[in-house]
């Protein structure tokens, strides 16, 4: 389904309740399934959520966990340690094109039974779970964040715990220390030393109730909106920790070049367009640790007629689509010049935007959402824009909220 977004020039205030991260939700049902004392609330609403959700709750040998990235990553580490469990984990055919091999080295390493059924060092793979009882493994840190992660939510149901042993630049570290935090969180002893993380061995935790954060990456396209939007106007997100373990949550001082001040209110942040010191100023950010904000940023820019360095970008390439060119490819098509590498982007901004345009989302959630903000600068249509329900399906009724007029298309 195509939707038409009417240029409009400014937003009406809003109150927006976003809901619990994906991040947070999906490890946390990990440690749900392992440890059932823990009782989630306000979890994340999201297609990645509720795939996750569905295979622990599964009895079929074969599981297709669809465009779920996380899921894939995680379950393959939990049913790894499932004695006897037998299962096939499958997905769309983009997962099928994303690399887990590191990974699946790393559960081999510690004595996991795991087969790439198609093509190697891709899913579908075939895992037969096993009593693993080392207690070190080494891993490449550069590749995914989401690797290391997985390890980490088995590691206390290891006899010895788990000492992971990270090789190379470590990529999208706030994600590490979000896992860290999570499973100190419910009383699993987890620590980060040099490059090194140790998971203490745990059989059962007390009764906790944990209360998902809301999602910073959801928050990001609000952001990008209060950027785009006249002197003075605001919304308001819920619900939101001021020092939240999110990596995402960089938004608050990435957005102050945009002009975007944030503002605690309880458990809200008030989000208001002021003036900026240099709004004419290039910019340059090392996104490094935090690569799923890249397309969000970048679009602020080409909406503020900014000039914009990214770097640190190399994961990108690996995610629902490549990023990197999908981003080329459609910020080119309302004017502007855009160079990338194997791990940058580089954009020559333009004053005006070519109007009309149709965004291609290559199924990808973040394409469709991170676009949305230039209706603030020109009419648009966002093609296959069901995708959002991948990690925010109220997007869209949400943009009501703001003023928008949203309408399906042909």
């Amino acid at each position: 389904m195509n939707l038409f977004l009417k240029h409009c020039s400014k937003i009406k205030f809003a109150e927006i309740a976003i809901s619990g991260s994906k991040s947070e939700t999906n490890r946390m049902l990990i440690l749900q399934a392992l440890f059932p004392e823990i009782q989630l609330k306000n979890s994340s609403d999201s297609d990645d959520s509720r795939a996750m959700t569905l295979a622990l709750q599964s009895d079929s040998d074969v599981i297709d966990i669809h465009h779920a990235g996380t899921a894939m990553r995680f379950l393959t580490s939990y049913f790894a340690i499932l004695e006897g469990r037998m299962v096939i984990l499958t997905g769309s055919e983009r997962m099928q094109q994303r690399p887990i091999e590191k990974l699946v080295d790393a559960l081999r390493e510690m004595g996991a039974d795991i087969e790439f059924t198609n093509n190697d060092g891709f899913p579908p793979i075939k895992i037969v779970g096993q009593k693993l009882s080392a207690s070190k493994v080494s891993i490449d840190a550069s590749v995914s964040s989401q690797f290391i992660s997985s390890l980490m939510l088995i590691g206390s149901k290891l006899p010895r715990g788990l000492e992971i042993q990270l090789q190379g630049k470590i990529t999208s570290k706030p994600y590490l220390q979000l896992s860290i935090d999570l499973l100190n969180s419910v009383g699993i002893e987890a620590v980060m030393r040099n490059d090194s993380i140790l998971i203490s061995a745990k059989e059962q935790i007390a009764k906790t109730v944990f209360a998902v954060e809301s999602d910073w990456s959801s928050a990001s396209y609000f952001y990008s909106f209060v950027a785009l939007s006249s002197f003075g106007e605001s919304l308001k997100l819920s619900t939101f920790k001021k020092n939240s373990s999110q990596g995402d949550s960089s938004l608050i001082e990435i957005y102050k070049n945009f002009g975007v001040q944030t503002s605690f209110e309880d458990e809200s942040i008030v989000l208001t367009k002021i003036s900026t010191d240099d709004p004419d100023s290039d910019l340059f950010f090392d996104l490094s640790d935090t690569p799923d904000l890249a397309q969000t940023i970048v679009v602020t820019a080409l909406g503020q007629n900014r000039n914009c360095i990214l770097k640190g970008l190399h994961t990108l390439k690996i995610k629902e689509t490549d990023r990197l060119v999908a981003l080329q490819a459609e910020l080119t098509k309302f004017g502007a010049s855009v160079n990338i590498t194997e791990n940058s982007l580089e954009l020559s901004s333009i004053p005006r935007l070519n109007n009309n345009v149709l965004v291609q989302t290559y199924q990808d959630h973040r394409m469709a959402m991170a676009f949305a903000p230039l209706v603030l600068r020109t009419n648009l249509s966002i093609s296959e824009s069901e995708v959002v329900t991948k990690s925010y399906p109220n997007f869209w009724s949400d943009l009501f909220k703001l003023g928008i007029i949203v309408k399906e298309v042909e």
